[in-house]
């Protein structure tokens, strides 16, 4: 495997790590009702901002085309608003186990809109390992204790995570090439700033009365978290990899969150390692790999 390759498959597998665990510290928040999904995530797009352009004080200087501006809006509009808010107020109205479901989905998604809009073809190795994968994740959450989340699900909820779902695939199968003109600094400090502006006309009341003093310790430290690591952090590590393997990889790698959850339930002692978990991950990490080996995922 080349060396960049594997700059690849490190980041996104580690921006994936962070979102296991985020997911975990969402719903915990989500609990506690002491911040709205809006409020949360206009407090991840200022943390991020103000991060990114910070960050950019000690990088190269790099000129964003003008024609460019629009593209990065869309871009931040379709792979961080809408993916981000939709499963703020998602999480509030399903079940762990049917927001683990329909999160399987974006593998699928992304291999399609890669296929429409880059031309990745869809051979029978990468549709084999989509499938593989999404065998081996669908029984590792029937097999394994879910807490958390709505006790039922609504249908708004189901509408909300196949949004989630459908909007941030069309980010990576759209904006590869958009994303790998620039570094990631750039792109992201832009981006992050066009979705606060975003964020703002729907937050901006929720921001104003949300008595932030009330917000118990452990549900300040999540939040922290979720802006530095799930938010900051993540946000440079899956750009910084997409410039080096191809998008429907790239979604492959959030198989790892319920394996991640599974790994921190049982590690809290909610949870028993099993055979049937053990052989899930073993699927999931097999239909990565013949994904990896199928053809059209080399940087152009």
């Amino acid at each position: 495997m080349e060396k960049n390759a594997l700059k690849g498959h490190f980041s996104i597998a580690a921006a994936y790590t962070i979102f296991g665990l985020n997911l975990v510290f969402c719903k915990d928040i989500a609990n506690s009702e002491t911040i709205s999904p809006y409020v949360l995530f206009t407090l991840r797009a200022i943390g991020a901002s103000l991060l990114f352009w910070a960050l950019s004080i000690f990088t190269p200087r790099e000129k964003i085309d003008k024609g460019d501006y629009l593209k990065i809006a869309a871009a931040s509009f379709v792979g961080l608003f809408v993916p981000q808010m939709t499963f703020l107020m998602a999480i509030t109205m399903t079940s762990a186990i049917d927001t683990a479901i329909i999160g399987t989905l974006g593998p699928i998604f992304t291999m399609i809109f890669a296929f429409l809009f880059l031309g990745e073809p869809i051979t029978g190795k990468k549709a084999g390992g989509v499938a593989l994968s999404f065998a081996g994740i669908l029984f590792l959450i029937f097999n394994s204790v879910h807490e958390g989340g709505a006790a039922a699900t609504s249908p708004w909820g189901v509408v909300l995570l196949l949004v989630n779902s459908l909007s941030f695939s069309l980010y990576l199968g759209l904006f590869r090439p958009l994303i790998s003109k620039y570094s990631v600094v750039n792109f992201m400090k832009w981006s992050f700033l066009f979705s606060l502006v975003l964020s703002l006309p729907v937050s901006i009341v929720g921001l104003v009365h949300t008595d932030f003093a009330s917000i118990p310790s452990d549900v300040r430290w999540e939040i922290g978290y979720l802006i530095f690591f799930a938010t900051f952090v993540a946000y440079f590590l899956i750009p910084y990899g997409q410039k080096f393997i191809r998008p429907t990889l790239v979604s492959m790698y959030s198989y790892l969150q319920p394996i991640i959850a599974a790994i921190v339930s049982i590690w809290a002692g909610l949870d028993a390692l099993s055979w049937q978990k053990v052989l899930a991950s073993a699927l999931v990490v097999g239909g990565v790999i013949l994904v990896g080996k199928s053809r059209g995922l080399k940087r152009e």
